[in-house]
C-alpha cells in the first residue's frame, strides 16, 4: 500500500507514532514536506498548496492513503485525499476547525452555542466596547502562542501581538471561565467514536500554558453536537472545552490527535495501537470498539521552565516502573541550552507521562520522580 504523509517540522507523534504504525501495517511510506532536509528520505513539496500536493502525488504514484497530523496541513491534505477519491476528512470541516473565527461563526449559525467573538484583520481598528475580560489569540495559532487574557486596554495587547505577528489576523473572544476539559474522538466512514478525555491544568493567567493533563473519560453531548455542526467526524480529533456555569462551551477544535505526548499516553491507558487505528481509518478500514476506559489512570505532566537562563542539569530519556506505575520521561531540551521564557508551550523542558491502576499512585510516582530528577536552570 502506498501511503503519503504530509508534514512540516518533525514531531514525536509522527516519528515515533505514525511512521512505525504505517510500516507495521505494511505501507510504503512517502513523506511530503517543505523541509526535506529535516526528514529522512522525504520528497520536497509545497505542502501548503493543494495543487502542488496533488501534482506531486500524481507524479510519484497513485496513493492508497494520504494523511497528515499537522495542525497547519489538514485542509490541504483533505483536499488531496478527496481529489484521489480516498477516505479522508471534509476539507470544509478542517478549514472551520482551524480558523477560530470560522469555528465560532459555524457554531452560532447551527444554534449550538453563541460565544462573543470578533475578527481583527491586520489593518482593522480595535473596538473600544468589548465585554471584558476577553481572550486575544491568533486566528490560526497553535501552542498557546500569543494567547492572553485581557482585562483592560485591548488596544495595547493587540499592538503587542501585531508587532510579533505582522500581517496576521487575530480573534478576540469572550473569556470562558471554568474547568478545562478535552474530548478525544476517532471516526471512520461509519461515524465517530469517543476515545476518552482529559482534565487540563493551566499555569497562571493571563497566559494559557497547559501544565498537566489527567485522564478523565467523558462523553459530552454538547461537544459532540458542536463537532457535528462543524462537520467533524472522520479521523482523529482533539477538542478543548470549558465547563462554564451556563454549560459546556468550546475553546477550540484541533482536527488531529492530541499532542504533547498525550497521544502516547492515551494509547497506553486504553491498551490499543492508537496510531494504527487512526491510519486504518484513512486506509478505508473500520475503527475497532473502544475498550473500557476506566481500568487505568494516566497523566501527562509538562515540565515548564519558571525562569530564563541556562540549563545546568537535566534528566535524560528514560522509563521506570515502580509500584505498578509505568513512567516515561522525554526531555525536550538539553543541558547547556539557553532558555528564554515565552509564556507558551515553547517553555516546556520535558514531559512525564505515567500510567497506573489509580490516580493517587500515579501522582505519587510523578512527584517522586520530579523530586529525584529535577531540571536545574541558572
Amino acid at each position: 500500500m502506498r501511503f503519503y504523509l504530509t508534514a512540516l517540522k518533525p514531531t514525536d507523534s509522527v516519528t515515533d507514532g505514525f511512521l512505525p504504525a504505517a510500516r507495521a501495517l505494511g505501507c510504503e511510506v512517502t513523506i511530503l514536506t517543505d523541509r526535506p532536509e529535516r526528514h529522512p528520505h522525504a520528497v520536497a513539496c509545497d505542502v501548503r498548496d493543494p495543487r502542488a500536493l496533488i501534482d506531486t502525488i500524481e507524479h510519484l504514484g497513485r496513493p492508497d492513503a494520504i494523511f497528515s497530523n499537522s495542525d497547519h496541513l489538514q485542509t490541504e491534505t483533505a483536499m488531496a485525499a478527496s481529489y484521489f477519491g480516498l477516505p479522508g476528512k471534509d476539507w470544509r470541516a478542517c478549514a472551520a476547525a482551524k480558523n477560530k473565527f470560522l469555528m465560532r461563526r459555524r457554531l452560532r449559525e447551527a444554534g449550538v452555542e453563541d460565544v462573543f467573538s470578533l475578527r481583527l484583520g491586520p489593518g482593522d481598528a480595535v473596538p473600544g466596547d468589548v465585554p471584558y475580560p476577553v481572550v486575544l489569540k491568533p486566528r490560526e495559532g497553535v501552542a498557546s502562542e500569543d494567547v492572553m487574557l485581557v482585562e483592560r486596554d485591548l488596544a495595547m495587547a493587540v499592538a503587542q501581538v501585531r508587532r510579533r505577528r505582522p500581517g496576521e489576523a487575530l480573534v478576540v473572544e469572550e473569556y470562558l471561565e471554568g474547568p478545562l476539559r478535552t474530548l478525544e474522538t476517532l471516526g471512520d466512514e461509519d461515524g465517530l467514536k469517543v476515545l476518552g478525555g482529559f482534565e487540563t491544568t493551566l499555569g497562571p493567567l493571563p497566559y494559557f500554558v497547559e501544565e498537566r493533563l489527567d485522564w478523565a473519560p467523558t462523553h459530552d453531548e454538547h461537544v459532540l453536537a458542536a463537532l457535528r455542526a462543524l462537520g467533524v467526524g472522520f479521523g482523529a480529533c482533539h477538542t478543548e472545552y470549558v465547563l462554564t456555569p451556563a454549560g459546556p462551551r468550546i475553546i477550540e477544535v484541533n482536527y488531529r490527535v492530541i499532542g504533547d505526548h498525550c497521544d502516547f499516553l492515551m494509547a497506553e491507558v486504553l491498551g490499543v495501537p492508537l496510531f494504527e487505528w487512526i491510519l486504518r481509518a484513512h486506509l478505508g478500514e473500520r475503527v475497532p470498539a473502544v475498550p473500557d476506559k476506566s481500568r487505568n489512570f494516566g497523566c501527562a505532566v509538562s515540565l515548564v521552565a519558571d525562569r530564563s537562563g541556562t540549563i545546568k542539569d537535566a534528566p535524560g530519556h528514560e522509563s521506570v516502573t515502580s509500584g505498578g506505575v509505568r513512567l516515561w520521561h522525554r526531555p525536550l531540551r538539553a543541558t547547556g541550552d539557553a532558555v528564554t521564557l515565552t509564556h507558551t508551550n515553547r517553555d516546556y523542558l520535558g514531559v512525564i507521562r505515567a500510567v497506573g491502576p489509580d490516580r493517587e499512585r500515579v501522582r505519587a510516582a510523578v512527584e517522586e520522580y520530579r523530586a529525584a530528577r529535577p531540571w536545574v536552570i541558572e
